[in-house]
Parts: C-alpha cells; structure tokens; sequence
C-alpha cells in the first residue's frame, strides 16, 4: 500500500546519522506490517537498510541477531550440531500466520516491536532468554530480557526515538532441550495459545507461555514438575485478566489450551513421566 502522507525518507548509515525523533516517524525495516494499512498519522520514515547490520552473528557466547534479520534469514541459520535447541526455530519460523514472501521481508526485530500476543519471535526469544539491545533516543543504552520487553497486546518498553538494535541468545539456552506446542482455533489460523519448555542438563524447566496470554509469561521449575504440581503453578501464577480475548480465542479457551499444551510438554521433556 502506498503511504501517501510520507514527504521524506532517511536512511541514515551509521549510529550518529539517526535523526532526531519527531511526531509523525516510523522505523522502517521489513514493512510488512507498515505498508499493510494506511499509517495516516505518519510523515517520515527511518530506512535502517543502510545501517548494514549483519544478520546473524554465531559465537563463543551464543547467537546474536540483528533487528532487522529477516525471518528466513534466521530459519536458514546453519546451527552447531551442539545447540539442541535449534529445532525451536524452525518450530517458530512456522508458526507464523504469513508467506514465505513474507518471511523474505518480515524482521525478527519488527515482530518483537509489533508485540502481538502471537508473535513466533516473541515466544522463540522469551524461550531462549534472549537479551535485546535497545539504542535509546538519548544515545544511550538498555539491555533488557526479551520475555521483559513486551508488556501488554501491542505494547512494549520502547519509547518514542528508541530503536531495538539486536537479540543475543546465550550459548547455555541454545544447549537445552526443547519441547514446543501450538495451537490455533483453524489448521493455519493465528496462533491461540503457543507453549515452550526448555530443559537444562540439571533437571531444571523453563515454561514459555505466549499467544494465550497477552505478554509472554515464564515459570520456572528447579525439577521436573508433577502434572498437579504444574497445573497447581499456572493457576496460580497466570491471573485470568492476562488471558488474551479476540476472535483467535476466547480465555477460558486459552486458559485450558495452555494448560494442556504445557502438561504435554512435561510429559514429553526427560523426567516428566506421564501420570
């Protein structure tokens, strides 16, 4: 769609050629969402394309991944046969409601940014304790866990002029074992409710709640969990108002798909035997 209020677009190259924030910009990197809808109250957009930031940086410490990494970009990643976890992205890749056009386009860091209750990136992050760098609008910087980063339907931390830079996921979560359930209301709808556990060599869970709720939400276990010792956890620590309501779910619909998804995951990581 063409955005016919826009009467100037920079692509600035470095840090230092950001522009001051204004009433009326918008950060343009996929556009996927962007160029979907009218965006009348807008007047100028960021280009970071010739920012040239790598997509994609392996090494000693984990994975760093750019905001601007397109989504097959990242599914393409050559993982290290030691990262048990990669699987999880190609689980999340796919899980989006999209094209692989889309994919060619869309960014990791403009599904963060967009903060959707179904966002695929969101649950992938959140589940491999991702760390974002946010470039605030002052110059400085913010590190912050990515489950942190989303607070509400479409919300999240960043303020206006603040930029999401990258995503670094460390090297012990992309060595855990994973389990992954999704579920949706129609075989290729939006996600209603989306579970991930992660295992570490100890025994210890991490369960990912997103999609049913409206912010990512994580329990942690140091032991596997008893099936009623899991319910009994995310009855408790998942109030009824955090349960999304739209026409992809209604709550008390999610509230029982993620109690369901999430025993499958008990049952399905090492020690979690079935009752």
């Amino acid at each position: 769609m063409d955005l016919n209020t826009i009467t100037e677009v920079v692509r600035p190259k470095t840090r230092a050629e950001l522009p001051a924030w204004k009433a009326g910009d918008a950060w343009l990197a996929g556009g996927t969402w962007l160029f979907s809808e009218p965006q009348a109250q807008l007047s100028r957009l960021v280009d970071l394309s010739d920012l040239a930031w790598p997509p994609l940086t392996v090494s000693d410490q984990g994975l760093s991944i750019a905001a601007t990494c397109s989504v097959a970009e990242l599914d393409a990643l050559p993982c290290p046969a030691d990262w048990i976890a990669a699987p999880l992205i190609d689980q999340c890749c796919r899980a989006f409601l999209a094209s692989f056009k889309i994919w060619k386009t869309a960014t990791v860091g403009g599904n963060l940014c967009m903060s959707l209750p179904a966002g695929p990136m969101i649950s992938l992050l959140a589940a491999l304790e991702g760390v974002c760098t946010i470039w605030k609008s002052d110059g400085s910087e913010r590190r912050i866990a990515a489950a942190d980063f989303v607070i509400d339907n479409n919300r999240n931390l960043l303020a206006p002029g603040d930029l999401l830079r990258q995503i670094d996921v460390p090297l012990a979560a992309l060595k855990r074992r994973t389990a992954f359930r999704q579920i949706a209301l129609t075989p290729v709808g939006r996600s209603g409710a989306l579970v991930i556990g992660t295992m570490g060599r100890d025994g210890d869970l991490l369960l990912t709640v997103t999609a049913s709720t409206i912010k990512p939400l994580q329990l942690r276990f140091t032991t596997m969990p008893d099936a009623a010792a899991l319910r009994a956890r995310i009855l408790s620590d998942i109030a009824d108002d955090l349960y999304h309501d739209d026409l992809h779910g209604k709550p008390a619909w999610r509230k029982a798909m993620t109690l369901r998804l999430a025993e499958e995951i008990r049952a399905e990581l090492p020690g979690g035997a079935r009752p």
